[in-house]
């Protein structure tokens, strides 16, 4: 089965994490003949281009239990869906302005029975809440993201990084996550600075190639 790539690289998955991730095929496929979130031509890449790339979030940081994650511009629920598969005793909130979209994710979640997302049709300036991470899938310029979501930063740390921003995107990050610190910091120095990783250094396929994580840390710790 497609789901097959997931276990290849996350062991020690349980029956249930390893039957809702089976079963995405068949419901963004049902969905997306309703409602077009991936594109016709890769929703037969679904586990690889979508599942799995969400996915390198969990190989750039294991989310302790009890962590709060934010998924800004979700659409039909990536990154936030797998995530939220991969770590059951984290919560998630996935907002999109689009509301057709988030009716997407929504039924998804529902679908598979998660019980630690909430989906929400809103845009980011209207979330009011406080995370200890925000995570996007190639959304917007991180250092225009890094303004957007600073007021949803918790200012307690619980995991192995200080609280910020987790970016999916693609090409040269260096001179993008400089001027994201830059805002991040302001008139503070942080001694964590911004992170880039290569996808591709979990990842072997070949899709992975250019694609890249940024993390922007947004407290100080």
């Amino acid at each position: 089965m497609p789901a097959e790539i997931i276990s290849k690289y996350f062991q020690g998955l349980s029956e249930l994490q390893l039957n809702q991730f089976s079963q995405l095929q068949a419901l963004y496929e049902e969905w997306n003949a309703k409602i077009n979130v991936i594109s016709r031509k890769d929703i037969d890449n679904l586990y690889e281009h979508h599942v799995l790339h969400s996915l390198a979030i969990a190989k750039f940081m294991a989310f302790k239990d009890g962590t709060h994650i934010l998924d800004i511009g979700t659409g039909g629920g990536f990154p936030g869906i797998p995530l939220a598969i991969m770590f059951p005793q984290c919560q998630f909130v996935l907002i999109d302005s689009i509301g057709k979209k988030i009716r997407v994710a929504m039924g998804v979640a529902d679908a598979i029975g998660l019980k630690n997302v909430i989906c929400k049709h809103e845009n980011a300036k209207e979330e009011k809440g406080k995370f200890d991470f925000v995570v996007c899938r190639a959304v917007m310029n991180a250092a225009d993201l890094v303004m957007l979501v600073k007021k949803n930063i918790s200012p307690a740390s619980k995991n192995s990084l200080p609280n910020g921003l987790i970016c999916l995107k693609g090409g040269d990050l260096s001179e993008e996550g400089s001027l994201a610190m830059q805002r991040a910091c302001m008139s503070e120095r942080y001694s964590q600075s911004f992170v880039i990783e290569d996808v591709s250094s979990w990842f072997e396929e070949d899709y992975f190639e250019s694609k890249k994580i940024l993390y922007v840390p947004l407290i100080k710790q």
